[in-house]
């Protein structure tokens, strides 16, 4: 690549890697009881959402924009404000990813990134819910 740093998106593998990530998170929170509650907040059919998912894992790893572009603007916390994400929903979900990560993410460097960036991403979300959702 004379020069150019990777991006996390070419480290990873680009877009079968990306897709086989998120396709792979899904089914995992889809069939793994331990998921229930998560599962719980998804819509039915999680194609939809699994399509939109990869969209956003592309551009958040440093690959194509095209998800972004057809959006125009995405806040991933308001997005997710009104689905009452509690830190045991956040846990699941930040233990679906990693079981998805593994086999997948090959990089012990990307992995390690990304995993702390899917804590604190998913920690965020937990606290934001809990301090949107008012006194009880």
């Amino acid at each position: 690549m004379s020069g150019e740093t990777e991006t996390a998106y070419e480290i990873l593998g680009g877009a079968a890697v990306v897709r086989a990530l998120a396709e792979r998170f899904y089914d995992i929170m889809d069939s793994n009881p331990a998921y229930a509650e998560l599962r719980a907040m998804h819509m039915p059919d999680l194609k939809a959402v699994c399509d939109s998912f990869t969209g956003f894992l592309s551009v958040w790893l440093g690959g194509p924009r095209d998800w972004l572009d057809q959006r125009g603007s995405f806040c991933l916390m308001s997005r997710h404000a009104g689905m009452g994400i509690t830190s045991g929903t956040a846990g699941q979900w930040l233990d679906a990813m990693r079981e998805a990560m593994d086999g997948l993410v090959m990089d012990k460097a990307l992995r390690v990134k990304m995993d702390n960036a899917f804590t604190r991403l998913a920690e965020a979300m937990a606290w934001t819910a809990k301090t949107t959702a008012g006194p009880a």
